[in-house]
Order: structure tokens, then C-alpha cells, then sequence
């Protein structure tokens, strides 16, 4: 493969042996007339080169150093011993993908594909956020449903689908970019267990932190409210200082700029209801 891909503004040339078969999820955002800025090249291999720089993370399925700024990861799986790939940094245009045969089968899984790229890092260098949200189409604008797993967020929007006509464009993550004056939600190439994944933008309208209850009830939360909630939903390398300081003045403008709110909610079309009366109010 020698192909163009576009998540964001993050445009960038995949070269990779045939064996290496990128997810369907994945193949919606090629984009082969763009303009690329970045490499990713692949090679199948047996061993993975010896670390080099200061290490700066390690846990059961991530290994990372960083040398004057290029990061070397060594990627892993929670419950697996050992590492099935190497994320090697050439220079700010290029980095370069050392994977273990014995890992293609896997490769169809959203996750464990995305995870050789380092995406999120260079989301973060674009200023580019990744919410772990539900993201609704609603009247031409994004509705996004945001809160930890297993809270009811694909629940939500497939509600509003229900009784609303509604269409759900991504069932687990949305990114997020500000083109100066307004932010947008985008496509994401996983899409959790929803299965749900669609390559599109579309204005935000309001983002809404969930809470599973035993009634209905919303309140519009105030920016330095907002912060923290959004902020716990957000893809970011912690280890990263640099990385974190740029999300969090994301995430400042994200919440002077668009609606939040804290719907407490049940499975019915109350909530739908609750939910939609207040953002007519606002609107």
C-alpha cells in the first residue's frame, strides 16, 4: 500500500506491505488527491530497535522515550506480554512502524491499529482534541454525548434516533477543531463497540456530560464546571507537559465557545425531551 489519508487537517502518505490491511473504519478517511505533510512507513519485522532517549512513560501496554523531542513507542496489549510494534520517530515529517508478523490478524480491530501511529500526539500538535463522546447529527449541526463507558452515551443518541429522527455519525469518539471562530465535530476511524463510523463535519451545537439517573433533570454548567468534565473525557499523553498545557487551552476556548451541559437522565424519551427543550432555550 502507498496511499493519502486525512483525519482533521493531519494529512499524511501510509506506506505498508500488502499483508499490513488497514480496517474498513480507517480506509473512510483516504483522501488520495490531498497533499501530504507527514510519512508513516511500515515494515514487517521480528525484533524492534533498542530504545534510544530518555524514557518518559511505561506501563503493562506502552513503553515511550522521547529523544530532543522525537518519541520512540513500544506498543503492547493490556493482559499480553510483550510488545507487537515499534513507533519510531525519523524527524518531525516522518516516522517509521516496526510490527511483529504475529500481530496481523488483529490488525482488523480499530484500536489496535490506530494505536501504531500515535495519532493522538499529533492531533494535540494540530490543535486537534479526541472526546470519548457519542456524536449526533442534529439539524445539520453535532450533538455530542459525552461521559465514561458503559454511561449511556450510544444509549442517548440512539434514543434521539428513536423518537426524533436523529443519526448517529460516531458511536464512541468525535474530534474536535476549531477553525478560529467555531468548533466542529469530525469523524474518528473507531468507533467502539456502536459500530457506527462515519467520516464527517458538522458545526458543534452542544456538548452534553451524562449522569445515569432516576429522573430527568439538565442544568447549563458553567465554563470552569464544564472544564474539568471535558477535560477527563479527553485523549492526551500525560506524560507530555507540552501536550497537556495546549489541550487544556483547548478546552478553555472549547467551553467559552460552545454550550455544556449535565443531563442526568433514564432510558426514555423524556430525556430526549428534557434535553431538546433546553437547547431550544438556548438557542
Amino acid at each position: 500500500m502507498d496511499s493519502i489519508f486525512q483525519i482533521g487537517t493531519f494529512c499524511f502518505r501510509l506506506i505498508s506491505p500488502d499483508e499490513v490491511t488497514p480496517p474498513e473504519n480507517f480506509m473512510l478517511f483516504e483522501q488520495p488527491d490531498a497533499e501530504p505533510t507527514y510519512t508513516y512507513e511500515i515494515a514487517l519485522c521480528t525484533g524492534f530497535p533498542q530504545p534510544q532517549g530518555m524514557p518518559v512513560t511505561r506501563r503493562e501496554d506502552l513503553f515511550v522515550f522521547d529523544e530532543n523531542g522525537l518519541e520512540r513507542r513500544y506498543i503492547g496489549m493490556k493482559g499480553q506480554p510483550g510488545f507487537y510494534a515499534c513507533y519510531w520517530e525519523e524527524d518531525e515529517s516522518r516516522a517509521r512502524i516496526h510490527l511483529a508478523p504475529g500481530i496481523l490478524p488483529l490488525l482488523r480491530v480499530d484500536p489496535v491499529y490506530l494505536a501504531l501511529f500515535a495519532m493522538e500526539r499529533h492531533m494535540l500538535q494540530r490543535d486537534h482534541l479526541v472526546l470519548h463522546c457519542a456524536y449526533m447529527a442534529y439539524k445539520d449541526t453535532a450533538v455530542l454525548f459525552s461521559a465514561p463507558s458503559e454511561t449511556g452515551k450510544t444509549t442517548q443518541a440512539t434514543l434521539w434516533q428513536r423518537y426524533r429522527g436523529t443519526r448517529v455519525v460516531n458511536g464512541d469518539k468525535s474530534l474536535l477543531i476549531c477553525d478560529g471562530e467555531k468548533w466542529t465535530a469530525n469523524g474518528w476511524p473507531v468507533c467502539g463497540s456502536s459500530q457506527v463510523c462515519h467520516n464527517e463535519g458538522m458545526p458543534i451545537r452542544a456538548i452534553v456530560m451524562l449522569s445515569q439517573g432516576k429522573e430527568n433533570t439538565i442544568v447549563r454548567l458553567s465554563p470552569f464546571q464544564a472544564f474539568s468534565q471535558i477535560y477527563s473525557q479527553i485523549t492526551i499523553n500525560f506524560w507530555n507537559k507540552d501536550a497537556q498545557k495546549r489541550a487544556m487551552d483547548l478546552i478553555e476556548n472549547l467551553v467559552t465557545c460552545v454550550p455544556v451541559y449535565h443531563l442526568s437522565c433514564t432510558i426514555s424519551e423524556e430525556a430526549v425531551e428534557t434535553l431538546e427543550r433546553m437547547i431550544r432555550e438556548d438557542d
